[in-house]
């Protein structure tokens, strides 16, 4: 199924584009760091040839058009802070998930927002989707802030659904509905 296109999306501060195999060193770094990953669906990464292999599986998906994986990129540096994509989707009831990660050294500073809503945008507007769901651990309060900043609502929990390692997790389950976004949007003018 080849539903996603690559994009190149700007934002003031940040480029969000396909994924690059120059990428793996970056990405290893937010991957191989416990406190990045404790709240991941995969344990940290212990060795670059792991890291090499998902940016390969991240390229083919990208590639194929089942996700839409962009590498956010700092524009005035280059430099790589992290990922935001776009996966799962259900082309019929025009809906895919949003997943994320960011540097440590950059938490705090408001790029995954800006970034994240770039690519809310894109789907909304541009793929027309109606919905996009997040699963994350309830447990990881940065996150859970960032979906009810961009306007997501948590929907629920789904108990004991991931192990991670050797850890049982459960999911809070977030929707964004693309008429509440646009409500919301109409509020805020």
């Amino acid at each position: 199924m080849s539903f996603f296109k690559s994009v190149t999306l700007n934002t003031p501060r940040l480029i969000l584009r396909p994924p690059r195999h120059e990428d793996v060193q970056a990405l290893f770094a937010i991957w191989s760091d416990p406190d990045a990953m404790r709240y991941f669906s995969f344990p940290a990464m212990t060795g670059l040839d792991q890291a090499t292999e998902r940016v390969t599986r991240l390229l083919k998906t990208s590639t194929e058009g089942e996700a839409l994986v962009c590498v956010v990129e700092l524009r005035a540096t280059g430099a790589v802070l992290g990922h935001c994509d776009l996966f799962n989707v259900n082309e019929q009831c025009r809906r895919a998930e949003i997943g994320f990660s960011l540097q440590r050294n950059h938490w705090g500073s408001g790029y995954m927002t800006e970034a994240a809503s770039a690519l809310i945008e894109h789907a909304f507007d541009t793929l027309s989707l109606r919905r996009i769901e997040a699963d994350i651990d309830p447990r990881n309060a940065a996150s859970a802030r960032l979906l009810e900043r961009l306007g997501f609502a948590r929907e629920g929990l789904l108990r004991e659904r991931w192990i991670v390692g050797d850890e049982v997790s459960d999911s809070a389950l977030y929707g964004l509905l693309e008429r509440d976004r646009r409500a919301n949007a109409m509020r805020s003018a």
